[in-house]
């Protein structure tokens, strides 16, 4: 800590999820010691990131595509344990086991240039002054809240996946799902068993995709995001590019007439949506399932983005900034991604950490 009270730290991680954590892990096994060489600032309460907050009725046996983080595998986890219990005890154990020692809850309020080549981190814990950021901030504090003609009309009730409470709060509902990612689908599935009907809308027709998703087409898949946030547009859904995977429930659910989907409604009514072809659904609630934006704000003073609304990396490096890595951003955003894109970040922190302040700027 310097004589202003700021302290300061070589690298600062932001986030505690699975991108953060493994950017963790790595800076430890560089050589580098929690507190006294870099520091993970979470805003969550507590251990689990976002699957803190997954609804109940997500079990860990109807996870998708959960890896292990780097250095410690998941063993004997029940699947009928609510996947916010199971994975929020792995990463506390995680965190323990490798005495990563994240402080929380701390809000992360801007990151801005500093003196002598370094970074600036304002917080609700105090400012830490760093020469290099690994921002692992996630999607799950930006929902997606789309805006229709006639919204405030509605006299239901409306909410979002970060909200949603599982079905049974929907019990003999009338229930408008949108989106056409896989929460949209899941939760569709769930709250049709219990609502009084169901409606399934989406902007795009889905896209399903029977068969197995092996390594060519997990590869192509991240090329395509890759590519986007090359370019500085804002990373696509991960279902955009890889379809909805076609299971024995999605299957029954399809020959059931529970995934039969229409398109966007173009304005709301008082009691529901409505088309401008004249057809009409009436509603009790609205469950948007429309997805989550990059939890980047705090770093606007630095001035990141592109034209096109993203940030343009290399890698994980921020193309603008050598001394900023977005790990669990873009193509680096699935649970393997931010384990392979944590391991990747420190070994050019390392390198940039072994020249002088002045030239880590990009």
């Amino acid at each position: 800590m310097n004589n202003f009270g700021v302290q300061e730290v070589a690298v600062v991680v932001i986030g505690a999820g699975q991108a953060g954590l493994a950017g963790a892990y790595h800076l430890r096994r560089s050589g580098l010691e929690p507190e006294r060489d870099f520091v993970v600032l979470d805003h969550a309460p507590r251990p689990g990131r976002a699957w803190q907050y997954r609804w109940p009725s997500l079990t860990y046996g109807k996870v998708h595509g959960m890896h292990a983080l780097p250095g410690m595998q998941l063993t004997g986890a029940d699947d009928s344990r609510p996947s916010a219990e199971v994975i929020g005890a792995y990463f506390d154990t995680y965190e323990r086991t490798f005495g990563l020692r994240v402080r929380r809850p701390v809000d992360v309020r801007a990151v801005r240039e500093g003196e002598d080549g370094r970074l600036l981190v304002e917080t609700s814990a105090g400012t830490w002054s760093t020469r290099a950021l690994i921002n692992a901030t996630g999607t799950w504090d930006r929902p997606f809240w789309p805006r229709y003609r006639g919204q405030k009309l509605f006299r239901g009730r409306q909410l979002h996946t970060a909200n949603y409470p599982g079905p049974k709060e929907f019990a003999g509902q009338r229930v408008v799902v949108v989106g056409g990612g896989t929460s949209g689908v899941q939760h569709l599935m769930e709250i049709a068993e219990v609502a009084a009907g169901t409606t399934w809308v989406t902007r795009r027709p889905p896209v399903f995709r029977d068969g197995p998703f092996g390594e060519d087409q997990g590869r192509a898949a991240v090329a395509l995001v890759e590519e986007r946030v090359r370019r500085g547009l804002p990373p696509q859904s991960v279902v955009s590019v890889t379809g909805l995977p076609v299971t024995e429930a999605v299957r029954a659910a399809r020959e059931s007439g529970v995934l039969n989907r229409l398109p966007m409604f173009d304005r709301f009514t008082p009691d529901g949506v409505a088309w401008d072809d004249g057809r009409v659904v009436a509603a009790d609630v609205i469950l948007w399932a429309t997805g989550f934006r990059a939890a980047i704000d705090h770093l606007a003073p630095l001035k990141l983005r592109e034209p096109g609304g993203g940030i343009r990396v290399d890698g994980t490096r921020a193309v603008r900034d050598a001394r900023v890595h977005l790990v669990g951003y873009g193509p680096s955003a699935s649970t393997i991604g931010a384990n392979r894109a944590g391991r990747a970040a420190v070994r050019e922190i390392r390198q940039l950490l072994e020249r002088e302040p002045a030239v880590a700027m990009g």
